[in-house]
């Protein structure tokens, strides 16, 4: 799901040659502006005022080669984010991986995710909430009929919310 996000909002595209010779290696990079986010803070959290800075910033916590590639900056004295595109960049295709390959993808991301959710724990709760997976941890893959159908269901929920706001986004751009 991509392209509402940016709508009415600064961006741009940009192909930068890095050095200063005619053979030298080009880039693309995309310069995206950046907002108040929409997520409620946790009273405690120590969040970056600046939005660039916070999108980078957790960008970094979440995916550290991402991150990397990243950088916060003022561009028409608003927020931006400054991001260097690479191939890997591209949106997963997920029907065309076979299955070992999904389910090694879907292995990392439960592991970017985890690591995530467990920063926000103190070792106590890691501790408990491991021991509770690894008492209800079944040999077999197969979810319970309620968790699949409620996944399911999730995501045709997000997915049409998701396509109605950018619907109403652009009706009331046009009007």
């Amino acid at each position: 799901m991509e392209g509402c996000s940016s709508l009415g909002r600064l961006r741009y595209a940009a192909l930068l040659r890095i050095g200063k010779d005619k053979d030298s290696d080009v880039c693309l990079v995309d310069v995206k502006e950046r907002v108040t986010a929409a997520a409620p803070t946790a009273s405690k959290a120590k969040m970056p005022r600046d939005n660039a800075i916070r999108v980078v910033t957790g960008a970094k916590a979440l995916s550290p080669n991402l991150g990397a590639r990243m950088m916060a900056a003022s561009l028409l004295k608003r927020a931006v984010v400054v991001r260097e595109l690479m191939p890997q960049d591209l949106k997963i295709e997920i029907n065309r991986l076979s299955q070992q390959e999904a389910m090694n993808l879907a292995h990392y991301l439960a592991g970017v995710v985890g690591r995530a959710h467990a920063r926000q724990m103190t070792s106590s709760q890691r501790r408990a909430w491991h021991s509770d997976l690894a008492k209800n941890h079944k040999a077999s893959l197969e979810a319970p009929s309620w968790l699949w159908s409620s996944v399911v269901e999730l995501i045709g929920l997000h997915e049409a919310a998701y396509l109605d706001h950018c619907r109403r986004f652009a009706l009331a751009e046009a009007a």
